[in-house]
């Protein structure tokens, strides 16, 4: 398993707010929704698209292609097309830091 790496400070998200950033060899979505952070990778699993370029509302994210949703929570599909879910990531704070860890 991977370790935490720093990857933004708390003030670089608004909230909710969401921030596509790369970790390691992984692109991922970074939310800020009810002062808790979530991390899931920036893949719709139907097809492919960048959840990080679709809308948030609440803890869920539309894929921009064909508007799937997605938990930010637990990466569960909501809609369809999608059923299968999206990879989640541990985050944690210390301080003013955010750090994700990437999970295999």
């Amino acid at each position: 398993m991977s370790e935490f790496l720093k990857v933004a400070a708390v003030t670089d998200l608004p909230d909710p707010g969401k921030l596509t950033l790369e970790v390691e060899d992984s692109v991922v979505v970074l939310f800020r929704v009810g002062g808790r952070f979530y991390c899931i990778d920036d893949v719709c699993t139907h097809d492919g698209g960048p959840l990080g370029e679709g809308q948030l509302c609440g803890h869920a994210i539309a894929c921009p292609r064909h508007g799937a949703q997605f938990d930010i929570r637990t990466g569960k599909p909501l809609t369809m097309p999608a059923t299968v879910p999206t990879r989640t990531h541990e985050v944690k704070i210390e301080g003013d830091e955010v750090y994700v860890r990437i999970n295999e």
